[in-house]
């Protein structure tokens, strides 16, 4: 369950967020993808603080969460407050 909360859910989150605050695709992709980056960097320091080679760990499945982000901000651009 903390792989899907981390690698999916989260940064689906941080997409909608930074939809829903900034309005503007370009501007919300990119704070989408750097808060992305940074909570899976932070995840995976806290899971194992010690240990020297969970940067590479973070590295190889960061694409995945990052995708995650973008495509749910970029999905969301133009739907949030549109009345019909």
């Amino acid at each position: 369950m903390e792989p899907f909360l981390v690698l999916v859910a989260l940064p689906a989150a941080f997409g909608a967020l930074a939809e829903l605050w900034l309005r503007d695709a370009r501007r919300a992709s990119f704070a989408a993808a750097i808060a992305a980056l940074l909570a899976l960097g932070l995840c995976v320091q806290l899971r194992e603080p010690g240990a020297g080679w969970h940067w590479v760990a973070a590295l190889l499945v960061s694409p995945l969460p990052v995708a995650v982000a973008v495509g749910t901000a970029m999905f969301l651009y133009g739907r949030i407050g549109q009345r019909y």
